[in-house]
This record gives structure tokens, sequence and C-alpha cells, in this order.
């Protein structure tokens, strides 16, 4: 039985809003389907973990408002364990997003709560030690995600991270204790300025911040499907699924939270990948980022239908 996953991070109000195409400067347009939707990067990765089946405790912080109340329903029926995930005064953390026909999306973030931590708990840190790993993203203040990545190295427990929710550079402190990363391409070019065009370019990327102590970085290409390149092995492909696109909010964090999950489960770097790009296919097929994250089931009753 894997050890607990523990993923620390932000959680969000989503709030919803369908358009045909987004605005010129200036410009007024109409709108439908307005909806709030349990979101936030952290809250995203540990519901899909959950609904996995992995045993997964998160630890976040919600505001003192209205939003609060459901999302932490939310998350408790997604059966993710909610022992740290405290209240602070003031605003939850708010997503505003738009939603463009063909799925894509324009989303703009308000912190709230996500911003105001003070120092880690010492039940959280007991957690940290007892963690079969760490899933971290950027929607906390960065100085929150060094702090609990040096209690998971200190406790030899594996620290991935999603490198979405900021586009600030990431310290080399930081990057020397994380043993997976997990860019889009984009963020990728961003964090080594170099180009990520091109299978080669990503993978000389990639090897660049593996310089910097990475064990193995976890690319996601989007409609290219997504690379793994490790130390242990040559890089890995897998194509995107053929999958009709609704809404490709959260399909990134399922990403990466399903392949943290098979990691956990000691799945070859092969499978990880796949099962990753599985949950990914199915989490975009529906609208909203925590009510798409896919059952095991699901998962498994796609792969199957989708052996290669």
């Amino acid at each position: 039985m894997p050890k607990p996953l523990l993923v620390v991070g932000s959680v969000n109000a989503d709030l919803y809003v369908e358009i045909d195409r987004l605005p010129a400067p200036g410009e007024t347009l109409d709108g439908s389907n307005a909806a709030m939707r349990p979101g936030g990067k952290g809250a995203n990765q540990a519901a899909a973990a959950a609904r996995l089946g992995q045993a997964t405790w998160f630890a976040g912080q919600l505001g003192t408002d209205a939003f609060a109340s459901a999302l932490r329903v939310a998350l408790g029926d997604a059966g993710v364990k909610l022992d740290h995930l405290a209240m602070v005064e003031g605003p939850t953390g708010q997503a505003f997003i738009l939603l463009q026909r063909g799925g894509e999306n324009s989303i703009i973030i308000v912190g709230g709560a996500n911003q105001r931590w003070g120092q880690i708990p010492g039940a959280l840190a007991s957690r940290i030690a007892s963690a079969g790993a760490v899933l971290l993203q950027r929607e906390i203040p960065d100085e929150v995600n060094l702090l609990v990545a040096r209690l998971a190295k200190t406790a030899n427990v594996p620290v991935v991270m999603d490198v979405g929710g900021a586009d600030r550079p990431l310290s080399p402190e930081l990057l020397g204790l994380v043993a997976v990363l997990s860019p889009n391409e984009s963020e990728l070019a961003r964090l080594t300025g170099m180009a990520t065009s091109t299978r080669d370019e990503v993978v000389t990327a990639a090897r660049s911040l593996m310089r910097s102590g990475v064990a193995t970085v976890l690319v996601k290409l989007g409609k290219r499907g997504a690379l793994l390149v490790s130390a242990a092995n040559e890089p890995i492909e897998h194509p995107a699924f053929p999958v009709s696109v609704v809404d490709t909010t959260g399909a990134g964090d399922c990403f990466t939270a399903a392949y943290t999950v098979a990691l956990l489960e000691g799945q070859s770097e092969r499978n990880r990948l796949g099962f990753a790009c599985s949950a990914a296919a199915l989490c975009i097929q529906k609208k909203g980022a925590m009510p798409s994250m896919p059952l095991r089931s699901e998962v498994e009753q796609f792969q199957s239908r989708h052996q290669r």
C-alpha cells in the first residue's frame, strides 16, 4: 500500500463565465453560464489524487467569506483528508476564468488566503515527514514551498513540483530540493531562457534544469502530449489523446497529480506518463477544474479502450 500523498498549495473559488472570444480593449461582450466552481492548483491536485484512489492530505488556507464552506465540502466529497486545511481572516483565493469556445481559457488569480501563510505548524511538519511524496505548486508564496521542501528533504521524502501558478524564477535552492519538476513548454522556456518549440529543444531545456539537481522533468505539451526526461532513461514521449476539448482548466493539475499517484504506486516511468495523459484527457472533457477530476475506474476504462 503506498504511503499517503501530501499536497501543500492553493484553494480557490473559480468564477467562470463563458464567452465566444476575448474582448478587445474597450469592448464589451455578452457572456453566459456564469458559475462558481471549486478550484485552485493545490486543491485540484489533491482532489485528483484522492479520486484516483490515493490516500491524500491537503494543507492550504481558506478565508472567512461565503466561498469557504463550499470549497471545504468539495474537497471532502472528493475524499481529501482536511486535517491541515486552515482558515485565516479575510477573503478566500479566487480565480476569474474566461472560458472561450473550444475549451481554451484565460485566468486572473486573486491570491487571498493563499498568500497569508505564517509558520509551518508542527503537525504539518510531522505530516510531511510521514508522507510518501509531497506535491507543490506556485499559487502560494515561494518561501512556503521552500520551507516545505526543506522539511521533505530532511525526511527523505520526494518533492514533486508543478511549475504553474507564477511566472517568477525559481530559486536555485528550491530547484535543488525537487525530485520531479513539471512545467508546460512555455514555463520551461521561461525558467531556462531556452527555446522549446521542438522535441529536441524541450529535451535540451529539461536537461539544463537537471543540472540544478532536479532528477526528472515532466513537460506538459498540450495538444502535443507530454515528454518525460530523467537521468535514468532516454526521454519518453506520449502523444495527446484525440478527445473533444470542453474545458482545459485544471488539466495540468490533473496530469501532475496522476503522475504522482503512479509514482507512489511504483509504476514504471512509461506507465506513469500514460496514466497521467489518460487522466488529463478525461479531465478536459468536462467543465470546471476540481469537478472534472476523473475517478480511478474512469481512467482504467479509458486506458483499456486506448491500449497501444
